[in-house]
């Protein structure tokens, strides 16, 4: 049995012009320790990163300088091939076909019909994260787009996506704690939770989600995931980035789900972390 569901986050990586500054860098923030590995198509340098001992993540040098620096998001697939097929059907983009990557498995990189870019993994001897929702591993990725409609029927026609649309007070940034910001994100226009087929959709089901691009940002901005990392304290963890050589998108603001901040790492790519909220009796 797979372990992950199909259409689940299961793996991410960054691609960076230099490799050794980003463990550097993510290595003092998360506490990660790394391993040198080979890339999904066989290319070097790149590097798998560890926390406890458990696989959480890669780092990439970047082979082309044209590449973005960003963070990317992975989800599960049995079918590989049918996976693209679909892709195809609702109108996204296939960029990379469907190629082994040796004996870990196989890999496709799409972009859906607002130009957010993703991954597809259909798992051989490697499953994906190792662990996930832990401090110091992925916990959340969403697509922040300006096509909300056409990307929404994309991904439940897709992977099968089941929505649920939250209130704005949910889950936009409190402006008023901009302290370090270097720009405060801009309140959202709505956001829809992502559940997979087959479930109960709402917030105790999500494994990611949906949110809308507004006119308040630059036009010139593109479609993207967000991948979201557990943290054990958020404002700490912006600080570190900070201290790090990083900088601070959007600083922490509560939502109901916790304490959140999009950050950059030194090299740009964006990324986020979350700290759990801590329940009455003080467990996570």
């Amino acid at each position: 049995m797979a372990a992950f569901a199909r259409s689940a986050p299961c793996w991410v990586d960054v691609q960076l012009p230099d490799l050794e500054a980003g463990k550097r860098f993510y290595g003092e923030l998360f506490g990660w320790t790394f391993r040198a590995g080979e890339g999904p198509r066989g290319e070097a340098p790149y590097a798998d990163a560890y926390s406890g001992g458990k696989l959480v993540a890669a780092l990439a040098a970047k082979k082309d300088g044209r590449m973005p620096t960003a963070w990317g998001i992975y989800f599960s697939t049995d079918d590989i091939v049918a996976s693209v097929a679909r892709i195809r059907e609702a109108g996204g983009q296939v960029i990379t076909e469907p190629v082994r990557a040796g004996r870990a498995g196989a890999l496709a990189q799409a972009a859906d019909p607002g130009g957010a870019v993703f991954g597809l993994w259909q798992a051989g001897d490697r499953e994906g994260f190792q662990k996930q929702n832990e401090p110091g591993s992925f916990c959340w990725t969403e697509v922040h787009t300006r096509q909300k409609d056409r990307v929404d029927a994309f991904y439940e026609e897709v992977f099968g996506f089941q929505g649920t649309d939250l209130d704005e007070s949910e889950v936009a940034p409190d402006d008023s704690d901009d302290s370090g910001a270097d720009e405060a994100e801009p309140e959202s226009s709505g956001f829809r939770m992502w559940s997979p087929a087959g479930t109960a959709p709402g917030p105790d089901t999500a494994i990611g989600g949906r949110s809308v691009i507004t006119d308040a940002f630059p036009a010139e901005m593109p479609s993207y995931f967000l991948c979201c990392f557990a943290v054990e304290d958020c404002n700490r963890a912006a600080g570190n980035a900070v201290r790090l050589g990083g900088r601070i998108s959007a600083p922490p603001f509560d939502i109901p789900y916790g304490r959140m901040a999009v950050l950059q790492d030194d090299q740009g790519a964006v990324f986020a972390v979350l700290q759990p909220p801590v329940s009455e009796n003080g467990a996570e």
